[in-house]
């Protein structure tokens, strides 16, 4: 039977995000990569990460976090990817305010975004995520995915890094103040996955979109649901911001020209790959035949698309089965 098995596809998914880690050889005496925080509006800031793969060199700073300050505390959006990563932000921030780190937002528990989370555990943080990611907290892929990490990221992820779970699991849209300002938190999952949430700081028009939006490269779309996904990057934008700190790349002062790249990228995904579905082209062929060029020079293009375009034949196939097709 033509159509692959939902076990094959977390099974190739899982295998890319393995790949995500890199095999690269310790480097533990390498300098550190740089890390900045730069100032996105007169009380928001963010560190962006690097535009590569995660390995020891670069102690899998490949994601972005953000942070706004308060009167009273600091708002800290996403860990980064290991505990060392968290320990300089921590002092990133501590050179800009002596206030203590009061919340960890997680837009998603992908691990470039939560290992350093046990960082800001440890200093009196409340971590704050949506109830959905407990199922991938509790799932075997979040063990293969450490274990992995602990061999391939050393000597940054070891035996000590754990998976934190939240204080507070929320299950829809909330809103909470630190210091007089309001955080507007929103989930939009199951979009990059199941458990994606956006942080909106009215106060400062700021919106932070984690990994729903790649600037300036491609997306990693594993088992998204890239429908659901494309909808939500409309919901981005329809708030009034100032900018929008995307998960990676660099934040945009132009959101619907920026956000355009990622949305027309994942459209363009299932419009080719339906219509191989819908006509019984094999993958290999529907892929070979695809007009690519619009994103062929799109950092990480080589990496992610063809994984990207067979995860997304993968789930149209199954959106086809799910209708009696």
């Amino acid at each position: 039977m033509r159509h692959a098995t939902l076990r094959t596809f977390k099974a190739l998914s899982l295998a890319l995000s393995l790949a995500l880690a890199c095999t690269a050889p310790s480097h533990a005496a390498d300098p550190e990569p740089p890390m900045q925080a730069a100032r996105v509006t007169p009380n928001t800031y963010y560190v962006q990460g690097l535009s590569q793969l995660g390995s020891p060199k670069n102690q899998n700073f490949i994601s972005n976090a953000g942070f706004v300050v308060t009167p009273t505390g600091v708002v800290v959006v996403d860990a980064l990817g290991s505990p060392r990563l968290a320990e300089r932000l921590s002092g990133a921030i501590r050179q800009i305010t002596p206030l203590p780190i009061t919340h960890v937002i997680v837009t998603h528990y992908h691990a470039d975004h939560i290992y350093g989370l046990q960082h800001f555990k440890d200093q009196g943080a409340q971590i704050v995520a949506h109830r959905s990611a407990l199922a991938y907290i509790q799932s075997d892929t979040a063990k293969l995915r450490l274990e992995a990490s602990r061999t391939d990221l050393a000597p940054w992820i070891d035996d000590k890094t754990r998976i934190v779970d939240a204080d507070l699991w929320i299950d829809g849209p909330t809103s909470f103040k630190v210091g007089g300002v309001v955080f507007e938190v929103d989930h939009v999952g199951p979009s990059h996955t199941p458990e994606d949430l956006i942080v909106y700081v009215p106060s400062e028009r700021v919106l932070f979109a984690g990994d729903l939006f790649f600037n300036g490269r491609l997306p990693f779309v594993g088992m998204a649901d890239s429908s659901q996904w494309i909808r939500s990057l409309e919901r981005v934008l329809a708030f009034d911001t100032a900018a929008v700190v995307p998960g990676h790349g660099a934040v945009s002062s132009e959101p619907r020209k920026d956000i355009g790249l990622t949305r027309d990228y994942l459209k363009h995904l299932r419009s080719t790959m339906a219509r191989a579905v819908e006509d019984f082209v094999p993958f290999e062929e529907a892929y070979a035949t695809t007009d690519w060029s619009a994103f062929a020079s799109t950092p990480m293009f080589n990496f992610a698309n063809r994984m990207n375009a067979y995860n997304t034949y993968l789930l149209l196939e199954q959106e086809a089965l799910g209708k009696g097709r």
